[in-house]
């Protein structure tokens, strides 16, 4: 499963821990896919693999992140190339 089916998307976590609830995430470690609550995109698989390969090749900064997003095709969720800004504001969707 690559996914939480039973979480609700946007939901805090259940304080309520027990039977039939998710756990109390603050008290155990859960492994990234499962607090996900929904398989990845394919706009997130992309953008995932075009970072991987990013940081892979020695990006840090973020300008150098941008413009290599820019070159490489991969464009922001509205269709246009990203800013600064939009990166910026897309990671911060992403990790919610």
């Amino acid at each position: 499963m690559d996914h939480n089916p039973y979480l609700k998307d946007g939901a805090p976590p259940n304080a309520d821990t027990g039977r039939g609830r998710i756990e109390d995430p603050s008290s155990i470690v859960n492994v990234p896919w499962q607090t996900r609550p929904a398989p990845p995109t394919e706009f997130e698989l992309a953008l995932c693999e075009a970072l991987t390969e990013i940081f892979g090749a020695g990006a840090e900064a973020l300008s150098d992140i941008v413009a290599e997003l820019n070159k490489r095709g991969v464009k922001a969720p509205n269709g246009s190339d990203w800013t600064e800004d939009s990166f910026q504001a897309e990671m911060k969707k992403l990790s919610a």
